[in-house]
């Protein structure tokens, strides 16, 4: 986290909640699931943001289960074809599933934490080539390649995951960048 003190992804991250189950009975703070009780009882559940759970897991006043971006069904599902999983919808409108688990697999022990950890790793690399080709061939369209083609590169960035949209800009430009360098250089060998 000390890393990415001032990132907006990382602050973002940092807002995912996760469901926490208290151990221990703390006073005056019921306010925090929005009820009428005053204070939380033990073994009580409550979804509370990531920058909080760290000081309550680390406490041990709460443990925390695995969020539903990372739960068996959706590492099953990304495991299988991690180009068919919508990352966007995991973690809620422009979210970043890959920070929030890189921040889920810091609370994790050893087993669980290099299970996410290679989900995460396995699921870029899988997604990585699709979405640099796709952004290539968006790029390769242009201005004259219709709305049908915004449209569909629209449809396709949706799915992507905030680290995947910016890869996407940036190998976009960079198709758009080399086409315009190799029509503007001179073609005759001398």
């Amino acid at each position: 986290m000390d890393e990415d003190y001032y990132s907006i992804d990382s602050i973002l991250a940092e807002n995912q909640k996760i469901q926490c189950t208290f151990k221990v009975e703390i006073p005056d703070m019921g306010h925090l699931d929005g009820g009428s009780e005053r204070d939380i009882k033990p073994l009580s559940k409550m979804q509370i943001p990531l920058w909080m759970a760290y000081i309550l897991i680390y406490s041990d006043y709460a443990d925390f289960s695995i969020p539903a971006p990372f739960n068996a069904r959706v590492r099953n599902a990304l495991n299988a074809e991690a180009r068919s999983v919508r990352l966007s919808g995991l973690v809620g409108q422009g979210g970043s599933w890959y920070g929030f688990g890189k921040m889920i697999v810091r609370l994790l022990d050893d087993a669980p934490a290099d299970e996410i950890s290679k989900v995460l790793t396995k699921t870029f690399r899988d997604r990585l080539l699709e979405v640099i080709d796709q952004a290539q061939h968006f790029a390769a369209l242009g201005a004259g390649g219709g709305s049908a083609s915004g449209d569909g590169a629209q449809m396709f960035r949706e799915g992507l995951e905030s680290m995947e949209r910016e890869l996407f800009v940036l190998a976009q430009e960079s198709a758009k960048r080399t086409k315009r360098w190799y029509e503007t250089t001179d073609k005759s060998v001398k």
